[in-house]
């Protein structure tokens, strides 16, 4: 009889396998919490925040509307001003996914139609 038939037949076999331990979860830089976005230096005494280089926004444009962006200091954070979207910067770092974006104004026409 074969090997693999002999065990299959008495039911002993050994099994190897690697374990790759993996850890359960990713670290996080930075969170929303209440609708802000924070990073994980905020409030520790001697963390500066890395400022935003300004010269990015030569290079840098709307991932929706390919619109070039204005850097508000004020809030740390990179407006659309046609879409009326702003993007947060992290530690100095542009986050541009749509999804992460801060609506600033109510999209939609605000104007009342008129009769005729």
């Amino acid at each position: 009889m074969s090997h693999a038939l002999r065990t299959l037949a008495t039911g002993v076999f050994s099994v190897q396998r690697s374990v790759t331990v993996l850890p359960l979860l990713r670290p996080v830089s930075a969170v929303k919490i209440g609708g802000q976005q924070r990073s994980r230096s905020d409030g520790v005494k001697g963390s500066e925040s890395q400022p935003f280089d300004e010269s990015l926004l030569e290079f840098l444009v709307c991932p929706l509307s390919k619109k070039t962006l204005r850097y508000d200091e004020k809030s740390n954070e990179l407006i659309n001003e046609e879409l009326g979207i702003a993007y947060p910067i992290i530690d100095g770092i542009p986050n541009m996914i749509p999804q992460d974006a801060r609506m600033i104004r109510k999209s939609g026409s605000t104007e009342k139609p008129t009769e005729s």
